[in-house]
């Protein structure tokens, strides 16, 4: 799968979309391969402070618990119920109907283009 151009990634495999100041966080395919089947998602609550870098979330598959890690330091002003409803999709859709949560950023993690992250992964 090509990576998007217009998304920053994250060491830890996730991607960001900036929504004009709202920020979309999504995991890669590359993490939800790596993981298999997702079968139950934490995320964090809505208002919660996050911080860059540190734990906010689990995704579980049949093979093992993931932390999802803040990609950026901020407040997190919506998550994706349907996610929790129906974990596939993380899977299913990644880049689309698969996105995790939704933040207001104060301060950015380290950030990746897709060139980047493709050099990570041995990926496209």
């Amino acid at each position: 799968m090509s990576l998007p151009t217009h998304l920053q990634y994250t060491e830890e495999h996730e991607w960001l979309e900036d929504r004009d100041g709202i920020v979309r966080v999504g995991v890669t395919p590359y993490a939800s391969e790596a993981l298999g089947d997702i079968v139950y998602v934490q995320l964090p609550d809505v208002g919660e402070q996050v911080k860059a870098g540190e734990s906010c979330g689990e995704l579980e598959s049949t093979k093992s618990v993931s932390d999802l890690y803040a990609p950026a330091t901020g407040e997190v002003v919506a998550v994706n119920e349907s996610v929790v409803d129906d974990p596939s999709l993380v899977n299913a859709d990644p880049f689309g109907d698969g996105w995790l949560l939704e933040m207001r950023v104060s301060e950015n993690g380290k950030l990746l283009t897709a060139e980047q992250y493709a050099e990570l992964t041995g990926g496209e």
